[in-house]
């Protein structure tokens, strides 16, 4: 059965909170698999991260470093067949709720067995860069 546009946007919703709430839990495990098995995070300032393995250590490390809290709104989603590409913009928050970093995303998401998951996970901050020394 095809799916539909609607339905589309509440799996990726769905993703996407789940994606908040592991996050919450400090569970990088279930962050990761939330992603494709050949996934790549294009994280702002380093190389890419290939594969679930990489990316559960990319946001263990991310926690690690005092990010506590992602909130993600979605702005647009656009369906391609088996492929849906999601525009939004993330905060991320420290332990005490304060916002840490604000940007936006950009998430080709991919069919896998049923399910849709994130396949290649690009952002970037809107913070300026620091100033040189």
């Amino acid at each position: 059965m095809p799916t539909t546009a609607t339905s589309i946007r509440d799996e990726i919703r769905r993703a996407n909170d789940t994606f908040e709430a592991s996050f919450e839990r400090g569970d990088a495990a279930a962050i990761a698999d939330l992603y494709t098995t050949a996934s790549v995070l294009l994280p702002t300032g380093m190389e890419p991260i290939e594969g679930p393995q990489g990316i559960q250590a990319f946001w263990q490390g991310a926690m690690s470093m005092g990010v506590k809290q992602v909130k993600l709104k979605t702005r647009d989603i656009e369906e391609l067949e088996d492929t849906a590409i999601e525009l939004g913009s993330y905060t991320l928050f420290d332990e005490n709720h304060q916002p840490m970093d604000q940007g936006k995303y950009l998430v080709v998401w991919k069919e896998q067995q049923g399910h849709w998951k994130l396949h290649q996970d690009i952002w970037n901050t809107n913070l300026p860069a620091p100033a040189a020394a």
